[in-house]
């Protein structure tokens, strides 16, 4: 490659990513903002915009050591986040970046495609190769600052100019089309893993506050007979959206077995995140929705902590999930992703159903104490739906073989993500026949509750993730219901106005309060009103 200077490398590698990985970025725009008219001068303005930002942003920080590194990272990192933006319709936030940081290997070999290594190959591979063998010119240190100022300055000025020359159009595209600056590549992603960096790195060693130590099983003073002690099993779900339960209303009948159990279901609840790494800690968190956030979530004791200080509730998480984000750092913990542990294991992966072997053992040892088991599911796990379920339950067909949900029509990727809900309603069902023949012994319950919902194509979204206020209702709206036993538990309860709850609002904010009030727990940080029970019980 011939001599150039890093600033001429800067703005063809500008002008490279404006033309080649934005294509999410300009189809939005068009969407938004038809080509007609004026408009196609402002969208113009939009490319030249971007180019002069992004030399802005490199030159910023070039220098000898600095150009290719950088450039090199970039070009490779935004080949990956052209792939996902352009393929899922995903946005590259802090919480998609912290969501993939805790997904583990196997989860993203379902994200391997071909087309993945064609975009990293052209889009990363090759213009970083082209990067790395350019011959830079440097000039004295002198020179080199004035030429980076004089850079700086004319792609500040262009920025500026731009921006006042179309003032209209730029106070609409950035006050009233927020969502629109998401998919800007590369320079959304970089500022985003600022934003992570910030919500993330704390000054010094965590310090979790403890809550909830005055937490204490509360005694039956109105009965002389001896309390059973309570048994209960929360059921995290996986990317399960509400409006695929055939129990909420679906034309196709994805609960086969749930509907002859006497469920009481809860057809609008609603997650705290549109991701697992945000709406599992969200969820068993004290904070509501508005109130938490990462640092606030590591920094203080959840639900199973204040149980745990009870010291008379015995917790045990079982995971078929990536991990537990962080909720269960404190109480017995075991990975059941692996054939070690997990007996319902085949050639595709380890089963949801595999986490109820063994738990007899657990209780036996346990015996005549309060026990909280929460199990996490692979459940709805994206993009290979197909690989959610044992061949039995496709019953649903045709079905989308492929992660690349876009090369599949509507119904196929459907099909493929109904069968995973039938497998889900199965695994369910095996919980409830689980804790039946304990519930002579025991006060028994199930609670499910999936983590977040999932897009399978409504307006060319695929997958989860999408930031909260911009996400549609197919990644918020959850599947939620519970299961009681024959008991103390059961009869304390009017069935009939708890079942009138099924339609009533709720969100991932009660299950803090509801787990509290099933455990019979009295303690400061308990809100009667957050308990979804609480008004359902005969006695308060």
């Amino acid at each position: 490659m011939k001599n150039i200077s890093q600033y001429t490398l800067i703005i063809t590698i500008a002008i490279f990513f404006t033309l080649f990985y934005n294509f999410s970025f300009f189809t939005n725009v068009i969407n938004t903002y038809p080509l007609e008219g004026l408009t196609i001068v402002h969208f113009l303005s939009v490319g030249v915009l971007l180019i002069s930002l992004v030399v802005f942003l490199f030159t910023l920080f070039s220098s000898k050591y600095t150009t290719k590194p950088l450039l090199i990272i970039a070009l490779v990192v935004s080949s990956f986040t052209a792939y996902f933006m352009d393929t899922f319709h995903v946005v590259i936030d802090d919480s998609m970046i912290r969501n993939s940081l805790q997904t583990d290997i196997n989860e993203s070999a379902d994200l391997f495609s071909l087309k993945l290594v064609f975009y990293v190959f052209l889009l990363g591979i090759l213009p970083s190769y082209f990067v790395y063998k350019t011959q830079i010119k440097y000039k004295s240190f002198k020179q080199e600052i004035f030429a980076k100022l004089k850079v700086i300055s004319l792609s500040l000025a262009l920025i500026l100019i731009i921006l006042f020359s179309f003032s209209k159009f730029y106070t609409s595209f950035l006050r009233e089309h927020k969502p629109l600056r998401y998919h800007v590549n590369p320079i959304y992603w970089i500022y985003s893993i600022g934003n992570y960096i910030n919500k993330s790195v704390n000054s010094g060693p965590i310090v979790v506050k403890e809550i909830g130590l005055d937490a204490k099983i509360k005694k039956d003073e109105h009965h002389d007979k001896v309390d059973k002690t309570e048994l209960i099993i929360m059921v995290v779900g996986e990317a399960a959206r509400a409006n695929r339960f055939s129990l909420n209303g679906y034309e196709k009948e994805t609960n086969p077995l749930l509907k002859k159990e006497e469920i009481y279901n809860f057809s609008n609840m609603y997650s705290c995140g549109t991701s697992t790494a945000e709406s599992v800690p969200c969820m068993f968190s004290i904070f509501d929705k508005a109130d938490y956030d990462y640092k606030k979530g590591i920094s203080t004791e959840n639900i199973v902590d204040v149980l745990k200080h009870t010291k008379d509730v015995n917790i045990l998480w079982r995971d078929n999930n990536s991990d537990s984000k962080g909720v269960a750092l404190r109480v017995d913990f075991e990975d059941y992703r692996t054939s070690k542990t997990n007996t319902k294991c085949d050639d595709v992966e380890c089963r949801d159903v595999g986490m109820l072997v063994g738990l007899d053992e657990y209780i036996k040892k346990h015996k005549g104490e309060d026990i909280l088991i929460v199990l996490h599911q692979m459940g709805n796990h994206g993009p290979a739906y197909y690989k959610r379920y044992p061949k039995e339950f496709e019953k649903f067909t045709p079905v989308c073989k492929t992660n690349q949900l876009e090369q599949c029509t509507q119904e196929e990727v459907s099909n493929a993500y109904d069968n995973a809900i039938l497998y889900t309603d199965y695994f369910l069902s095996e919980v409830i026949n689980f804790l039946k023949p304990y519930s002579k012994s025991y006060e028994t319950a199930m609670l499910y509750m999936s983590d977040h919902g999932e897009s399978l194509g409504e307006n060319g979204i695929y997958l989860h993730g999408l930031p909260y206020f911009m996400a549609p209702d197919e990644q918020k709206h959850i599947g939620s219901l519970m299961w009681f036993g024959d008991g103390d538990i059961k009869e304390d309860i009017d069935l009939q106005k708890l079942n009138a709850y099924k339609d009533k609002l709720f969100s991932q904010d009660n299950l803090f309060h509801t787990l509290l009030g099933l455990f019979e727990v009295e303690t400061d940080v308990y809100k009667k009103e957050m308990d979804i029970l609480y008004d359902a019980k005969k006695s308060h």
